[in-house]
């Protein structure tokens, strides 16, 4: 389960990339540490172009759960059914993901962060994701934030080969660009397709230690 990401481009570089025709984000900080309930970019479709906006992180829990629903597996399960339409599928820009390391670090005894991106620089790359309005209070006990919100979660699937000996039991839903505009636009059958793992030789481990941010500077 990936808890724990970093998109630390500029936000000139997210407008370029996604080729965004509505910029409604404000203005975006450099986020190297991006957590469940944590507000981040997304991109979405609206009115036939692409929205840069900013959503929390986390989907409502299904009854009996307590937590944010922050990755989506079980593509096939009704809980997701309604949020797989064209309209409320999005791209999560990204930098870098991460996973604890299986075992603890001899020297602290904790486990390591591991961090995973397409090559060293971080470059922009995009997750799949889903979207939805809901009604209630999120944030924390001590600062509740009350009223409606746009959230979002971003789908998972098998690991590849560089994430297996790490985290086997699941990685990211990494996007090639050029099926963004599937994943935005195509019918549930045709977009499920791309919920597939990410090919091995595009993947590396970029950073390994007690850190739970990733930053490089701007590229």
């Amino acid at each position: 389960m990936c808890n724990l990401y970093s998109m630390t481009r500029s936000q000139d570089a997210i407008r370029q990339l996604f080729k965004i025709s509505k910029d409604s984000a404000g203005n975006l900080p450099s986020s190297p540490s991006i957590f469940p309930d944590g507000i981040a970019p997304v991109v979405r479709n609206v009115d036939g172009g692409r929205e840069l906006l900013t959503m929390r992180w986390g989907f409502p829990p299904p009854p009996k759960g307590y937590q944010p629903v922050t990755n989506i597996r079980n593509v096939a399960s009704p809980f997701w059914r309604a949020w797989m339409k064209p309209e409320y599928r999005c791209l999560v820009p990204v930098t870098s993901f991460s996973e604890y390391a299986p075992k603890p670090d001899p020297a602290t005894g904790r486990k390591d962060i591991v961090w995973f991106s397409i090559d060293e620089t971080r470059p922009l790359f995009a997750f799949a994701g889903l979207w939805r309005p809901w009604t209630g209070t999120r944030g924390t006990k001590a600062k509740p934030v009350e009223g409606e919100h746009l959230l979002y979660s971003f789908l998972t699937t098998e690991p590849n080969a560089v994430v297996a000996p790490i985290h086997p039991k699941a990685m990211p839903v990494i996007l090639h660009e050029e099926d963004w505009e599937t994943w935005l636009t195509a019918e549930p059958r045709e977009a499920l397709k791309l919920h597939r793992p990410w090919p091995d030789n595009r993947l590396k481990i970029v950073a390994q230690g007690p850190s739970k941010s990733d930053e490089v500077g701007p590229i």
